[in-house]
């Protein structure tokens, strides 16, 4: 781990035991995140995509300990906070924060949007009670509200309001860290893009480190510096930006990429579709977990799961022919 690294995620599984029959006995598990190795250097945006039962949120809520993980070490600016007792982890809390995707059931409909952002300091105590009024009205307008929004509940916003007030009660503490968990997907595209520009001052304006869940690859290319694909609790394809939109290595991300609507229909091509769902995280298929969905599969797919390989400088796939597409499908 390097001295630009404010995070660092090793091995990290989370595994949901399974009840059945009457006596609810334990029979297997949901492997919702299934050793996953990422880093997060300070001040960058790392966009995490993939299809929706993908362990993408659990993964975010793990890294927080909003869920405990059941194996594996989280280091946030080297030191891991899974030792962490609860004492330790509530002040840990302040430098680490999340912005919910629904912008409505994060927010307490029976308390004000001044109050729901003064929380925060009321529950860590980091501001005396005369300074806290004079905070609120700042972080209001950073975000674009105005301070006669304070005395207004949430059902009085539109979506947009109500997510740059979740921006806001995120900011509160100064944090250093923000999980980002589809903050977008809940909006209207007219407003998406204000979201993501606030987002992005916001991230110049206080120096922050975002980790941007998204399943929308064009959101993810608007604001992330690396992106890491996600497929059945597995990392599967990790590379800067750009390196990752011009030449994807995995025929998951090619497959997401050529699914992709385009707008303008002169650069549109024909393409395969992704064909079937998301295989079930209880019974995850064996070898390589996409094999089922994979044009390009061969006998090595279906047996051996693939590891994580540094392919070309910064570029990680797990794939057992990585950008080669010259081998005969079964």
């Amino acid at each position: 781990m390097d001295n630009g690294t404010l995070l660092e995620v090793k091995g990290l599984k989370k595994y949901f035991p399974l009840k059945k029959g009457f006596l609810r006995k334990q029979g297997g598990y949901l492997k919702a995140v299934d050793g996953v190795d990422l880093t997060i250097q300070k001040g960058e945006t790392l966009g995490l995509v993939g299809e929706s039962g993908c362990g993408k949120t659990t993964l975010g809520r793990c890294i927080l300990r909003l869920e405990e993980p059941t194996e594996g070490e989280i280091y946030f600016e080297h030191s891991n906070i899974l030792s962490y007792p609860p004492r330790k982890m509530r002040r840990l809390r302040q430098q680490m924060q999340i912005i919910f995707q629904d912008p409505y059931s994060s927010l307490d409909p029976r308390k004000t949007a001044g109050h729901i952002i003064k929380e925060p300091f009321a529950i860590h105590g980091t501001l005396p009670r005369q300074e806290r009024k004079e905070k609120v009205k700042k972080l209001v307008e950073v975000v674009g509200l105005l301070p006669e929004h304070l005395d207004r509940y949430p059902h009085e916003f539109s979506g947009g309001q109500r997510q740059r007030i979740g921006v806001a009660r995120a900011l509160a503490l100064n944090p250093k860290f923000v999980i980002a968990d589809e903050p977008v997907s809940a909006l209207d595209v007219s407003i998406q893009a204000q979201i993501l520009n606030l987002l992005v001052e916001l991230q110049r304006q206080f120096d922050l480190t975002y980790l941007f869940i998204s399943h929308a690859l064009n959101v993810v290319r608007h604001i992330s510096n690396r992106v890491a694909v996600m497929y059945v609790g597995r990392i599967v394809e990790l590379a800067t930006t750009r390196a990752l939109f011009v030449r994807p290595l995995h025929p998951y991300t090619e497959a997401l990429m050529m699914a992709a609507p385009i707008p303008n229909p002169l650069k549109r091509k024909e393409k395969a579709p992704l064909e079937g769902d998301v295989p079930s995280p209880i019974e995850v298929p064996p070898g390589c977990s996409f094999h089922p969905r994979c044009s390009y599969r061969v006998k090595i797919c279906m047996e051996q799961a693939p590891f994580l390989n540094e392919i070309e400088t910064g570029h990680w796939v797990a794939c057992h022919f990585p950008g080669k597409r010259n081998h005969r499908p079964t």
